[in-house]
Protein backbone atom coordinates (compact mmCIF):
# COMPACT_ATOMS: atom_id res chain seq x y z
CA UNK A 1 0.00 0.00 0.00
CA UNK A 2 2.82 2.39 0.88
CA UNK A 3 2.64 5.77 2.58
CA UNK A 4 -0.52 6.90 4.38
CA UNK A 5 -0.37 10.00 6.57
CA UNK A 6 -2.12 9.08 9.78
CA UNK A 7 -2.71 10.23 13.31
CA UNK A 8 -4.44 8.77 16.38
CA UNK A 9 -6.22 11.08 18.82
CA UNK A 10 -6.38 9.36 22.22
CA UNK A 11 -7.31 10.60 25.68
CA UNK A 12 -6.65 10.12 29.36
CA UNK A 13 -10.21 8.92 29.97
CA UNK A 14 -13.75 9.02 28.64
CA UNK A 15 -15.28 12.48 28.68
CA UNK A 16 -12.00 14.24 27.90
CA UNK A 17 -13.39 15.74 24.69
CA UNK A 18 -11.98 13.39 22.03
CA UNK A 19 -15.07 13.37 19.83
CA UNK A 20 -15.46 17.14 19.96
CA UNK A 21 -11.81 17.71 19.05
CA UNK A 22 -11.68 15.03 16.34
CA UNK A 23 -14.92 16.28 14.77
CA UNK A 24 -13.56 19.81 14.80
CA UNK A 25 -10.24 18.65 13.38
CA UNK A 26 -11.97 16.84 10.52
CA UNK A 27 -14.06 19.92 9.73
CA UNK A 28 -11.01 22.22 9.87
CA UNK A 29 -8.94 19.98 7.59
CA UNK A 30 -11.82 19.66 5.15
CA UNK A 31 -12.06 23.45 5.05
CA UNK A 32 -8.42 23.43 3.98
CA UNK A 33 -9.39 21.28 1.01
CA UNK A 34 -7.98 18.03 2.37
CA UNK A 35 -9.67 14.68 1.77
CA UNK A 36 -9.63 13.11 5.23
CA UNK A 37 -10.65 9.56 6.13
CA UNK A 38 -11.69 9.06 9.74
CA UNK A 39 -11.87 5.97 11.92
CA UNK A 40 -13.24 5.19 15.37
CA UNK A 41 -11.58 2.70 17.71
CA UNK A 42 -14.08 0.28 19.22
CA UNK A 43 -17.67 -0.66 18.36
CA UNK A 44 -19.37 2.73 18.73
CA UNK A 45 -21.91 3.68 16.04
CA UNK A 46 -22.71 7.30 16.92
CA UNK A 47 -19.33 9.06 16.91
CA UNK A 48 -18.66 7.96 13.28
CA UNK A 49 -21.83 9.79 12.25
CA UNK A 50 -20.33 13.06 13.47
CA UNK A 51 -17.09 12.19 11.69
CA UNK A 52 -18.94 11.77 8.41
CA UNK A 53 -20.80 15.04 8.88
CA UNK A 54 -17.48 16.84 9.36
CA UNK A 55 -15.33 15.06 6.76
CA UNK A 56 -17.88 14.21 4.07
CA UNK A 57 -16.71 10.57 4.01
CA UNK A 58 -18.19 7.53 5.76
CA UNK A 59 -16.23 6.70 8.91
CA UNK A 60 -15.09 3.18 9.78
CA UNK A 61 -14.53 1.27 13.02
CA UNK A 62 -11.29 -0.46 14.01
CA UNK A 63 -11.87 -3.13 16.66
CA UNK A 64 -9.75 -6.20 17.46
CA UNK A 65 -12.54 -8.10 19.18
CA UNK A 66 -15.11 -7.73 16.41
CA UNK A 67 -12.54 -8.58 13.73
CA UNK A 68 -9.21 -10.46 13.99
CA UNK A 69 -6.22 -8.16 14.66
CA UNK A 70 -4.67 -8.97 11.27
CA UNK A 71 -7.81 -7.67 9.53
CA UNK A 72 -7.56 -4.21 11.14
CA UNK A 73 -4.65 -3.00 8.93
CA UNK A 74 -6.48 -4.39 5.89
CA UNK A 75 -9.60 -2.34 6.67
CA UNK A 76 -7.48 0.71 7.45
CA UNK A 77 -5.43 0.58 4.25
CA UNK A 78 -8.43 -0.14 2.03
CA UNK A 79 -10.46 2.79 3.35
CA UNK A 80 -7.63 5.30 3.87
CA UNK A 81 -5.69 4.57 0.70
CA UNK A 82 -7.48 7.21 -1.40
CA UNK A 83 -7.38 9.94 1.26
CA UNK A 84 -4.84 12.69 1.93
CA UNK A 85 -4.81 11.87 5.61
CA UNK A 86 -6.34 9.43 8.11
CA UNK A 87 -7.49 10.56 11.57
CA UNK A 88 -8.35 7.88 14.11
CA UNK A 89 -10.40 8.71 17.21
CA UNK A 90 -9.62 6.54 20.21
CA UNK A 91 -11.97 5.01 22.75
CA UNK A 92 -12.09 5.69 26.51
CA UNK A 93 -8.57 6.14 27.92
CA UNK A 94 -5.56 5.35 25.75
CA UNK A 95 -4.92 1.93 27.30
CA UNK A 96 -8.55 1.02 28.09
CA UNK A 97 -10.36 -1.77 26.24
CA UNK A 98 -11.58 -5.28 26.93
CA UNK A 99 -9.66 -7.73 29.07
CA UNK A 100 -5.91 -7.61 28.42
CA UNK A 101 -6.41 -4.32 26.56
CA UNK A 102 -8.23 -5.89 23.61
CA UNK A 103 -9.29 -3.20 21.15
CA UNK A 104 -7.74 -0.38 23.15
CA UNK A 105 -6.60 2.77 21.38
CA UNK A 106 -2.99 1.82 22.16
CA UNK A 107 -3.41 -1.60 20.55
CA UNK A 108 -4.91 -0.11 17.37
CA UNK A 109 -2.20 2.57 17.18
CA UNK A 110 0.49 -0.11 17.30
CA UNK A 111 -1.26 -2.27 14.71
CA UNK A 112 -1.41 0.57 12.19
CA UNK A 113 1.93 2.07 13.32
CA UNK A 114 0.48 5.53 13.89
CA UNK A 115 1.66 8.37 16.15
CA UNK A 116 -0.64 9.32 19.02
CA UNK A 117 -1.67 12.72 20.35
CA UNK A 118 -3.22 12.63 23.82
CA UNK A 119 -6.18 14.85 24.78
CA UNK A 120 -5.95 15.94 28.42
CA UNK A 121 -8.85 17.67 30.16
CA UNK A 122 -6.88 20.21 32.21
CA UNK A 123 -9.84 21.74 33.99
CA UNK A 124 -8.98 22.01 37.70
CA UNK A 125 -5.29 21.13 37.18
CA UNK A 126 -2.08 22.83 36.22
CA UNK A 127 1.41 21.29 36.16
CA UNK A 128 -0.07 17.95 37.20
CA UNK A 129 -1.13 17.53 33.57
CA UNK A 130 2.53 17.03 32.70
CA UNK A 131 2.84 14.23 35.25
CA UNK A 132 -0.11 12.52 33.60
CA UNK A 133 1.43 12.94 30.16
CA UNK A 134 4.76 11.51 31.34
CA UNK A 135 3.02 8.52 32.90
CA UNK A 136 1.17 7.77 29.66
CA UNK A 137 4.39 8.14 27.65
CA UNK A 138 6.32 5.78 29.94
CA UNK A 139 3.58 3.16 30.41
CA UNK A 140 4.13 1.55 27.00
CA UNK A 141 7.20 2.74 25.05
CA UNK A 142 5.91 0.92 21.95
CA UNK A 143 3.13 3.50 21.66
CA UNK A 144 4.39 6.54 19.73
CA UNK A 145 3.02 9.25 22.05
CA UNK A 146 4.09 12.36 20.17
CA UNK A 147 2.31 15.16 22.01
CA UNK A 148 -0.80 16.45 23.73
CA UNK A 149 -3.82 18.67 23.17
CA UNK A 150 -5.01 20.58 26.21
CA UNK A 151 -8.78 20.75 26.55
CA UNK A 152 -11.04 22.97 28.67
CA UNK A 153 -8.33 25.52 29.36
CA UNK A 154 -9.58 28.36 31.57
CA UNK A 155 -7.37 31.33 30.70
CA UNK A 156 -4.09 32.51 29.18
CA UNK A 157 -2.41 32.10 32.57
CA UNK A 158 -3.78 28.56 32.96
CA UNK A 159 -2.51 27.64 29.50
CA UNK A 160 0.94 29.10 30.21
CA UNK A 161 1.29 27.08 33.43
CA UNK A 162 0.46 23.80 31.70
CA UNK A 163 2.63 24.54 28.65
CA UNK A 164 5.61 25.34 30.88
CA UNK A 165 5.20 22.02 32.70
CA UNK A 166 4.95 20.14 29.40
CA UNK A 167 8.11 21.83 28.17
CA UNK A 168 9.99 20.52 31.23
CA UNK A 169 9.27 16.90 30.23
CA UNK A 170 9.87 17.47 26.53
CA UNK A 171 6.22 17.02 25.53
CA UNK A 172 4.95 18.84 22.45
CA UNK A 173 1.70 20.75 22.90
CA UNK A 174 -0.33 20.86 19.68
CA UNK A 175 -2.85 23.36 20.99
CA UNK A 176 -5.18 24.36 23.78
CA UNK A 177 -8.97 24.41 23.49
CA UNK A 178 -10.74 26.91 25.74
CA UNK A 179 -13.77 26.00 27.81
CA UNK A 180 -16.85 26.70 25.68
CA UNK A 181 -20.34 25.41 26.44
CA UNK A 182 -21.24 26.04 22.78
CA UNK A 183 -19.01 23.08 21.86
CA UNK A 184 -20.85 20.59 24.06
CA UNK A 185 -22.39 17.80 21.96
CA UNK A 186 -26.00 16.72 22.66
CA UNK A 187 -26.44 13.37 24.43
CA UNK A 188 -29.07 10.72 25.14
CA UNK A 189 -29.12 7.39 26.95
CA UNK A 190 -26.74 5.58 24.56
CA UNK A 191 -24.30 8.49 24.47
CA UNK A 192 -24.19 11.28 21.92
CA UNK A 193 -27.33 12.17 20.02
CA UNK A 194 -27.24 10.54 16.57
CA UNK A 195 -26.42 12.85 13.68
CA UNK A 196 -29.74 12.11 11.98
CA UNK A 197 -31.49 13.96 14.80
CA UNK A 198 -29.04 16.86 15.01
CA UNK A 199 -28.47 17.72 11.38
CA UNK A 200 -28.28 21.48 11.75
CA UNK A 201 -24.48 21.23 11.68
CA UNK A 202 -23.93 24.46 13.63
CA UNK A 203 -22.10 22.62 16.39
CA UNK A 204 -19.80 20.92 13.86
CA UNK A 205 -19.04 24.25 12.22
CA UNK A 206 -18.25 25.77 15.63
CA UNK A 207 -15.92 22.87 16.38
CA UNK A 208 -14.08 23.38 13.10
CA UNK A 209 -13.66 27.10 13.76
CA UNK A 210 -12.41 26.50 17.32
CA UNK A 211 -9.89 23.90 16.17
CA UNK A 212 -8.64 26.12 13.34
CA UNK A 213 -7.97 28.94 15.81
CA UNK A 214 -6.60 26.98 18.73
CA UNK A 215 -4.73 23.93 17.39
CA UNK A 216 -1.47 23.75 15.47
CA UNK A 217 -2.87 22.18 12.31
CA UNK A 218 0.43 22.41 10.44
CA UNK A 219 2.21 20.64 13.28
CA UNK A 220 -0.39 17.86 13.35
CA UNK A 221 -0.14 17.44 9.56
CA UNK A 222 3.65 17.24 9.78
CA UNK A 223 3.37 14.60 12.52
CA UNK A 224 0.90 12.53 10.50
CA UNK A 225 3.19 12.67 7.47
CA UNK A 226 6.03 11.13 9.50
CA UNK A 227 4.18 7.80 9.80
CA UNK A 228 5.97 5.08 7.90
CA UNK A 229 4.78 2.80 5.12
CA UNK A 230 1.97 0.38 5.88
CA UNK A 231 0.16 -2.38 4.08
CA UNK A 232 3.00 -4.11 2.27
CA UNK A 233 2.09 -7.76 1.84
CA UNK A 234 -1.57 -7.34 2.79
CA UNK A 235 -4.13 -9.46 0.96
CA UNK A 236 -5.74 -7.96 -2.12
CA UNK A 237 -9.34 -6.84 -1.67
CA UNK A 238 -11.86 -9.56 -2.42
CA UNK A 239 -13.85 -8.71 -5.53
CA UNK A 240 -17.62 -8.79 -5.37
CA UNK A 241 -19.65 -11.50 -7.07
CA UNK A 242 -22.54 -10.93 -9.47
CA UNK A 243 -25.76 -10.21 -7.59
CA UNK A 244 -27.31 -13.42 -6.30
CA UNK A 245 -30.10 -11.89 -4.20
CA UNK A 246 -31.58 -8.64 -2.89
CA UNK A 247 -31.19 -7.98 0.83
CA UNK A 248 -33.19 -5.17 2.39
CA UNK A 249 -31.37 -2.95 4.91
CA UNK A 250 -33.73 -1.20 7.34
CA UNK A 251 -32.31 2.31 7.40
CA UNK A 252 -33.87 5.51 8.70
CA UNK A 253 -33.94 7.65 11.84
CA UNK A 254 -34.90 4.62 13.97
CA UNK A 255 -32.36 2.16 12.53
CA UNK A 256 -28.92 3.50 11.66
CA UNK A 257 -26.35 1.30 13.41
CA UNK A 258 -24.37 -0.34 10.61
CA UNK A 259 -20.65 -0.77 9.97
CA UNK A 260 -19.97 0.14 6.31
CA UNK A 261 -17.23 -2.47 5.97
CA UNK A 262 -19.55 -5.10 7.43
CA UNK A 263 -22.16 -4.41 4.75
CA UNK A 264 -19.41 -4.59 2.13
CA UNK A 265 -18.80 -8.23 3.09
CA UNK A 266 -22.42 -9.02 2.18
CA UNK A 267 -21.88 -7.36 -1.21
CA UNK A 268 -18.67 -9.32 -1.76
CA UNK A 269 -20.73 -12.48 -1.29
CA UNK A 270 -23.21 -11.48 -3.99
CA UNK A 271 -25.84 -9.44 -2.17
CA UNK A 272 -27.47 -6.37 -3.67
CA UNK A 273 -28.26 -4.16 -0.69
CA UNK A 274 -31.60 -2.34 -0.90
CA UNK A 275 -32.36 0.31 1.74
CA UNK A 276 -35.91 0.62 3.03
CA UNK A 277 -37.57 2.49 5.89
CA UNK A 278 -39.86 0.93 8.50
CA UNK A 279 -40.78 4.50 9.43
CA UNK A 280 -41.56 6.03 6.05
CA UNK A 281 -42.31 3.23 3.54
CA UNK A 282 -45.80 1.77 3.30
CA UNK A 283 -44.57 -1.68 2.34
CA UNK A 284 -41.48 -3.64 1.36
CA UNK A 285 -39.63 -3.56 -1.95
CA UNK A 286 -38.99 -6.86 -3.72
CA UNK A 287 -36.51 -8.65 -1.45
CA UNK A 288 -34.99 -12.05 -0.73
CA UNK A 289 -33.89 -11.25 2.81
CA UNK A 290 -33.76 -8.43 5.37
CA UNK A 291 -31.38 -7.05 7.99
CA UNK A 292 -32.53 -4.83 10.84
CA UNK A 293 -29.64 -3.00 12.49
CA UNK A 294 -29.64 -1.27 15.83
CA UNK A 295 -30.76 2.24 16.57
CA UNK A 296 -33.44 3.97 18.65
CA UNK A 297 -36.83 2.37 17.92
CA UNK A 298 -37.94 3.42 21.41
CA UNK A 299 -37.72 7.08 20.36
CA UNK A 300 -39.93 6.45 17.31
CA UNK A 301 -42.17 3.74 18.74
CA UNK A 302 -45.38 5.65 18.02
CA UNK A 303 -44.54 6.22 14.37
CA UNK A 304 -43.33 2.65 13.92
CA UNK A 305 -46.58 1.39 15.45
CA UNK A 306 -48.67 3.67 13.22
CA UNK A 307 -47.11 2.13 10.11
CA UNK A 308 -49.29 -0.97 10.37
CA UNK A 309 -48.94 -1.87 6.70
CA UNK A 310 -45.15 -2.17 7.02
CA UNK A 311 -45.41 -4.22 10.20
CA UNK A 312 -47.87 -6.57 8.50
CA UNK A 313 -45.66 -6.90 5.42
CA UNK A 314 -42.64 -7.84 7.53
CA UNK A 315 -44.63 -10.38 9.53
CA UNK A 316 -46.02 -11.88 6.33
CA UNK A 317 -42.65 -12.50 4.67
CA UNK A 318 -41.24 -13.85 7.93
CA UNK A 319 -44.13 -16.35 8.03
CA UNK A 320 -43.20 -17.39 4.49
CA UNK A 321 -39.62 -18.14 5.53
CA UNK A 322 -37.73 -15.10 4.28
CA UNK A 323 -34.25 -14.95 5.89
CA UNK A 324 -34.16 -12.12 8.43
CA UNK A 325 -31.35 -11.05 10.77
CA UNK A 326 -31.92 -8.42 13.48
CA UNK A 327 -29.61 -6.77 16.00
CA UNK A 328 -30.51 -4.90 19.20
CA UNK A 329 -32.91 -2.09 18.18
CA UNK A 330 -33.88 -4.08 15.10
CA UNK A 331 -34.58 -7.07 17.32
CA UNK A 332 -36.75 -4.91 19.59
CA UNK A 333 -38.81 -3.86 16.56
CA UNK A 334 -39.40 -7.48 15.55
CA UNK A 335 -40.83 -8.39 18.97
CA UNK A 336 -44.57 -8.22 19.62
CA UNK A 337 -44.47 -4.85 21.33
CA UNK A 338 -42.26 -2.23 22.96
CA UNK A 339 -42.80 -0.42 26.26
CA UNK A 340 -41.24 3.05 26.17
CA UNK A 341 -39.67 5.08 28.99
CA UNK A 342 -43.08 6.43 30.02
CA UNK A 343 -44.56 2.95 30.28
CA UNK A 344 -46.70 3.19 27.15
CA UNK A 345 -46.86 -0.04 25.13
CA UNK A 346 -46.67 0.07 21.32
CA UNK A 347 -47.31 -2.80 18.90
CA UNK A 348 -44.28 -3.83 16.84
CA UNK A 349 -43.80 -6.24 13.92
CA UNK A 350 -44.47 -9.44 15.88
CA UNK A 351 -41.98 -11.68 14.10
CA UNK A 352 -40.79 -12.85 17.53
CA UNK A 353 -42.74 -13.23 20.75
CA UNK A 354 -42.37 -11.04 23.82
CA UNK A 355 -41.89 -7.41 24.72
CA UNK A 356 -38.93 -5.02 24.93
CA UNK A 357 -39.14 -2.82 28.04
CA UNK A 358 -37.12 0.39 28.23
CA UNK A 359 -35.39 1.02 31.57
CA UNK A 360 -33.40 3.88 33.07
CA UNK A 361 -30.52 1.51 33.83
CA UNK A 362 -27.96 0.19 31.38
CA UNK A 363 -28.84 -3.49 31.09
CA UNK A 364 -25.74 -4.75 29.29
CA UNK A 365 -22.55 -3.33 27.87
CA UNK A 366 -19.40 -5.02 26.65
CA UNK A 367 -17.88 -7.63 24.42
CA UNK A 368 -19.35 -11.12 24.27
CA UNK A 369 -18.58 -14.44 22.64
CA UNK A 370 -21.74 -15.85 21.09
CA UNK A 371 -22.29 -19.54 20.38
CA UNK A 372 -25.15 -20.80 18.22
CA UNK A 373 -27.22 -23.42 20.02
CA UNK A 374 -29.13 -24.33 16.86
CA UNK A 375 -28.80 -24.12 13.08
CA UNK A 376 -29.67 -20.61 11.86
CA UNK A 377 -29.31 -18.33 8.85
CA UNK A 378 -25.88 -17.27 10.18
CA UNK A 379 -24.46 -20.75 10.50
CA UNK A 380 -24.76 -24.19 12.06
CA UNK A 381 -25.14 -25.14 15.70
CA UNK A 382 -21.84 -24.65 17.55
CA UNK A 383 -20.64 -21.70 15.43
CA UNK A 384 -18.85 -19.01 17.50
CA UNK A 385 -18.94 -15.24 16.95
CA UNK A 386 -17.35 -12.19 18.57
CA UNK A 387 -19.77 -9.33 19.16
CA UNK A 388 -20.86 -6.70 21.65
CA UNK A 389 -23.95 -5.58 23.55
CA UNK A 390 -25.05 -2.09 24.63
CA UNK A 391 -28.70 -1.57 25.56
CA UNK A 392 -31.02 -0.01 28.12
CA UNK A 393 -33.98 -2.22 27.23
CA UNK A 394 -34.76 -5.62 28.72
CA UNK A 395 -36.62 -8.40 26.99
CA UNK A 396 -39.49 -9.80 29.03
CA UNK A 397 -38.83 -13.47 29.64
CA UNK A 398 -40.94 -15.98 27.76
CA UNK A 399 -41.05 -19.10 29.90
CA UNK A 400 -39.69 -22.27 28.34
CA UNK A 401 -38.37 -20.60 25.18
CA UNK A 402 -35.40 -22.30 23.52
CA UNK A 403 -32.88 -19.58 22.77
CA UNK A 404 -30.66 -19.77 19.66
CA UNK A 405 -27.59 -18.18 21.27
CA UNK A 406 -25.45 -18.58 24.34
CA UNK A 407 -23.60 -15.34 25.15
CA UNK A 408 -20.46 -15.32 27.31
CA UNK A 409 -19.19 -11.99 28.66
CA UNK A 410 -15.55 -11.34 27.85
CA UNK A 411 -14.89 -9.46 31.08
CA UNK A 412 -16.03 -12.15 33.54
CA UNK A 413 -16.93 -15.31 31.64
CA UNK A 414 -20.61 -15.29 32.72
CA UNK A 415 -22.82 -17.14 30.21
CA UNK A 416 -26.55 -16.78 29.49
CA UNK A 417 -29.05 -17.80 26.76
CA UNK A 418 -30.12 -15.07 24.35
CA UNK A 419 -32.12 -14.15 21.27
CA UNK A 420 -34.91 -15.76 19.31
CA UNK A 421 -35.17 -17.78 16.12
CA UNK A 422 -38.32 -18.57 14.14
CA UNK A 423 -38.28 -20.18 10.71
CA UNK A 424 -35.51 -18.26 8.90
CA UNK A 425 -35.57 -15.22 11.21
CA UNK A 426 -32.87 -14.68 13.84
CA UNK A 427 -32.54 -11.83 16.29
CA UNK A 428 -30.83 -10.83 19.52
CA UNK A 429 -29.13 -7.93 21.27
CA UNK A 430 -25.82 -8.94 19.68
CA UNK A 431 -23.96 -6.59 17.32
CA UNK A 432 -21.70 -8.36 14.81
CA UNK A 433 -19.16 -7.18 12.24
CA UNK A 434 -19.22 -9.44 9.17
CA UNK A 435 -15.55 -8.69 8.43
CA UNK A 436 -14.90 -10.67 11.61
CA UNK A 437 -17.24 -13.52 10.70
CA UNK A 438 -17.35 -13.68 6.88
CA UNK A 439 -18.75 -17.23 7.04
CA UNK A 440 -21.88 -15.79 8.68
CA UNK A 441 -22.30 -13.28 5.85
CA UNK A 442 -21.85 -16.04 3.26
CA UNK A 443 -24.38 -18.22 5.08
CA UNK A 444 -26.96 -15.44 5.20
CA UNK A 445 -26.53 -14.61 1.51
CA UNK A 446 -26.82 -18.32 0.65
CA UNK A 447 -30.11 -18.56 2.58
CA UNK A 448 -31.40 -15.45 0.76
CA UNK A 449 -30.38 -16.93 -2.57
CA UNK A 450 -32.24 -20.15 -1.69
CA UNK A 451 -35.34 -18.13 -0.81
CA UNK A 452 -35.14 -16.43 -4.22
CA UNK A 453 -34.77 -19.76 -6.03
CA UNK A 454 -37.72 -21.23 -4.15
CA UNK A 455 -39.82 -18.17 -4.97
CA UNK A 456 -38.88 -18.46 -8.64
CA UNK A 457 -39.82 -22.14 -8.70
CA UNK A 458 -43.16 -21.40 -7.13
CA UNK A 459 -43.67 -18.51 -9.56
CA UNK A 460 -45.11 -16.58 -6.68
CA UNK A 461 -45.32 -12.84 -6.49
CA UNK A 462 -43.81 -11.01 -3.56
Amino acid sequence: MGKISRLVIGAVQSGSGKTTIVTGLLAALRQRGLNVQSFKVGPDYIDPGYHQLASGRPAHNLDTWLVPPQVVPEIFCKEAGSADLAVIEGVMGLFDGGRSGVSSTAEIAKLIQAPVVLVIDVKSMGASAAAIARGFRDYDPDVQLAGVILNRVGSDTHEAIVREAMQKIGMTVFGAIRRDTALVMPERHLGLLPVQENEECQVVNRMGEAVSRQLDLDGLLDLAAQAGSIGDGLKAEKKGRPHLCRIGIARDEAFSFYYPTSLQVLEQNGAELVPFSPLHDDTLPELDGMIFGGGFPEMFAGRLAENASMRAAIRSVADRGMPIYAECGGYMYLLEDLQDFEGKVWPMAGVFSGRAVMTKKLQMVGYVEAELWQDTVLGPCGKLFHGHEFHFSAEQETNGMLRPFCFKKLRNGVSYPAGQSRKNALGSYLHLHFAGCPDAAASFVAHCRQFWLQRERNEGSF
